[in-house]
């Protein structure tokens, strides 16, 4: 006969009752869940915090092991790779239930330790390498572990991932380039202006590149290499990123070098005009 264990605890939705203004009418407020968690997929090295409300004996912790196991009290080996904590829990109680030992078992699981899925960041990070991902991380908190972005860095990110993924693109600063990279806009991302948080996935690697540059050079107060944005970077803006033209300086036979389908060239270029990637900028010394 099935023993029956009456639960010591029961869950029940908070309640929020006000007083609309001018009325007697009231408004309820349920919790919401946090889906991030519960849609959490359970794999190797993974530590399980399993509650049982019928039996204390049965509460604990539990490490999934290599093969996406583990052995649980009463019921032996139990399958949890692959599986939401959800789908794991129905797993266990069904177990228990049809071997007998309940007849309504009340099952709990939390993650106690995040193991088995990982990030890799790479690039213009503080400090690159592979992070453990936990429940629900979105791409501004992973980068935050990583030590957040260099100020060498573009302002395109790309995230790589599994082209089975099933993630769900958003729009705006976000956009898909193929069935398994993502690219996201840095400063939207920092900024905040991203219509949705970007989660990640066991596997994806996030690249943070490099932005592009150019060569400042001849009157300049600081000749030397300097970050631009694709198309927006004027000339005008590069020379302020090298300390503004000095006193010898002219700004009326400004020439660029250029290299154009393999071949350099040289172009005569006024302060309002944008600069690419990769160009030479040379402000020559004034006649007196």
């Amino acid at each position: 006969m099935a023993r029956t264990y009456s639960p010591i605890r029961k869950w029940t939705a908070a309640i929020v009752f006000a007083v609309l203004v001018g009325g007697t009418a009231f408004a309820q407020s349920v919790p919401s869940v946090d889906t991030s968690v519960t849609s959490y997929v359970v794999g190797p090295q993974d530590v399980l915090t399993i509650t049982s409300y019928d039996q204390n004996d049965l509460s604990g912790k539990f490490t999934v092991e290599s093969d996406g196991t583990f052995t649980y009290p009463l019921i032996g080996r139990v399958t949890g790779g692959g599986l939401t904590l959800r789908a794991l829990e129905r797993e266990i109680t069904t177990r228990l239930k049809d071997d007998g030992y309940f007849n309504n078992p009340q099952i709990a699981i939390a993650i106690d330790s995040y193991r088995s899925q990982r990030v890799f960041i790479v690039g213009e990070v503080r400090a690159p390498g592979t992070y453990t991902l936990v429940g629900g991380m979105t791409l501004i908190e992973a980068i935050a572990r990583a030590g957040s972005a260099l100020p060498t860095a573009a302002g395109d990110i790309l995230i790589v991932h599994d082209v089975s993924s099933d993630r769900t693109r958003s729009s705006g600063a976000v956009s898909a380039d193929g069935d398994n990279v993502m690219h996201v806009d840095l400063r939207d991302l920092q900024s905040g202006r991203l219509p949705q948080k970007i989660s990640l996935r066991d596997g994806d690697t996030i690249f943070v590149p490099r932005t592009e540059t150019v060569y400042v050079s001849g009157q300049v107060k600081t000749p030397g290499m300097y970050p631009v944005q694709h198309n927006t970077t004027t000339v005008l803006q590069a020379l302020a990123l090298a300390g503004g033209v000095t006193d010898r300086g002219s700004t009326t036979r400004l020439r660029i070098i250029r290299i154009v389908s393999g071949q350099e060239k040289e172009l005569k270029v006024q302060l309002a005009d944008v600069v690419q990637p990769g160009d030479t900028i040379i402000v020559p010394e004034r006649f007196f």
